[in-house]
């Protein structure tokens, strides 16, 4: 969950980054795109973190 996380938001960040690069958007834009993706981001993640406990609960017992 942690590696899928980190590249989730690490994808998301730099397609951010990278659009406001390639049209020339400017700095805020462009931080303004990266959140939004983070936000999307966060929902993919959040979606998957339900997904895995549903399949393997975090429960603590062997």
């Amino acid at each position: 969950m942690i590696l899928v996380g980190a590249e989730v938001f690490g994808v998301a960040i730099a397609a951010g980054w990278a659009i406001a690069g390639m049209f020339e958007l400017g700095d805020y834009v462009g931080y303004a795109l990266m959140a939004l993706f983070s936000l999307f981001a966060l929902y993919i993640l959040v979606n998957l973190w339900r997904r895995c406990v549903a399949v393997e609960p975090l429960t603590g017992r062997a």
